[in-house]
């Protein structure tokens, strides 16, 4: 395939404008549109939403470690989009149902979901690493984009069935070029199923950037599915909490599908096994260390006379806590039983799959027996 240059792509104005309601300051901007989705948010909830990005972060980085550590095989950092995901998903009602990627580790855990049954599946330790109706959330999807598919049939299936949930997909900013992202958009727009399409747009679809796959914003080709649609500030914890509140609202009472661009930065490496300083500058970076979402939060709760000291405490002993158990967990973490891999492939007994499994196990036997 040819090279494509991206240095004379310009990028045409997207018709969206781009919420914000945290400026880098922690000031609160007005916003009509989205201002009354945050009536009833209380300074303890925004503590709440510190705490919950600064022990996601320390998840993000201890995991990090881990995998350096040779403890996890390979492992995709989030760092600088906790706005994106805890404002979003502390957004959601319980009986929602949410379908992530690889990246949403803050949206898991948010749902309960232990950081040790996260890492699992990064270890290699088991194939999904919880029960899905246990928290209303899928296990991670590595494919890009079929995620997207499985909420509009789930979606629909809600409005068949006549309930009041909605169908929550995340993915990045690379799956809108993948053709389940569009089909599912297609699905769920034709029959006005109650489905958020939630983009985290952090500049970079492995090492290609955004400007190269789409020469305008990712919230117009939403638009252009018909799917009411807003853009945000991702590292603006308030403006993506309110806008998926106004989003969710909208598909909850039969309006029809929505899409969120969540417009952020991904401050690390694609994967552990990426270097991002082959393809991106520090310049750029240093912009983005700027617009930091954990310090814009600080700063708001600043502005608002907070006692900001022992809110960052609670926070750090939160975080503390749960990189401790993690460590010992993941490192005393057991290895599988070969058999575990033929195991909930079918939900009902099957011939073929059966007996692949006896004969893997005699394979093994083999080798035991040459042992003893």
């Amino acid at each position: 395939m040819p090279i494509v240059s991206t240095k004379h792509i310009d990028v045409a104005a997207g018709c969206l404008p781009t919420h914000q309601l945290l400026n880098v300051s922690g000031e609160r901007t007005p916003d009509e549109e989205l201002d009354h989705h945050l009536t009833g948010l209380t300074e303890q909830d925004l503590a709440d939403f510190l705490r919950d990005m600064v022990v996601l972060r320390r998840l993000d980085n201890e995991a990090t470690a881990l995998q350096r550590q040779g403890q996890l095989g390979l492992w995709a950092p989030l760092l600088g989009q906790e706005a994106a995901q805890i404002g979003s998903v502390r957004a959601t009602r319980d009986d929602d149902f949410i379908f992530p990627s690889y990246r949403e580790h803050g949206v898991a855990w948010a749902r309960g979901v232990k950081a040790e049954d996260l890492l699992s599946v990064w270890r290699g330790a088991t194939a999904s690493g919880w029960d899905p109706h246990e928290v209303n959330i899928a296990c991670q999807q590595i494919v890009i984009g079929s995620q997207a598919l499985h909420a509009a049939g789930y979606g629909m299936g809600i409005k068949f069935d006549g309930g009041e949930q909605v169908a929550v997909a995340y993915f990045g900013d690379g799956a809108t070029s993948q053709g389940d992202v569009n089909e599912a958009l297609v699905f769920a727009a034709s029959y006005q199923a109650p489905v958020l399409f939630f983009c985290q747009n952090n500049q970079w679809a492995i090492s290609e950037p955004v400007a190269l796959q789409s020469r305008t914003q990712i919230a117009d080709r939403a638009s252009g599915f018909g799917v009411k649609t807003w853009r945000v500030d991702g590292n603006d914890v308030l403006a993506v909490y309110a806008a998926t509140k106004a989003a969710l609202a909208h598909a909850r009472h039969g309006l029809g599908p929505t899409f969120i661009e969540a417009v952020t930065y991904r401050m690390g490496s694609h994967t552990t096994a990426d270097d991002p300083t082959r393809y991106r500058k520090n310049a750029q970076l240093e912009e983005w260390e700027a617009k930091d979402p954990i310090d814009r939060l600080v700063n708001h709760l600043t502005v608002l006379g907070a006692d900001v000291q022992s809110y960052q405490q609670r926070a750090q002993n939160a975080a503390d806590k749960l990189a401790s158990e993690l460590r010992e967990a993941i490192t005393n973490m057991p290895d599988p039983e070969p058999s575990e891999l033929f195991e909930n492939v079918y939900s009902e007994d099957h011939g073929p799959n059966r007996r692949e499994k006896e004969n893997y196990l005699r394979y093994l036997a083999d080798f035991q027996d040459g042992e003893a």
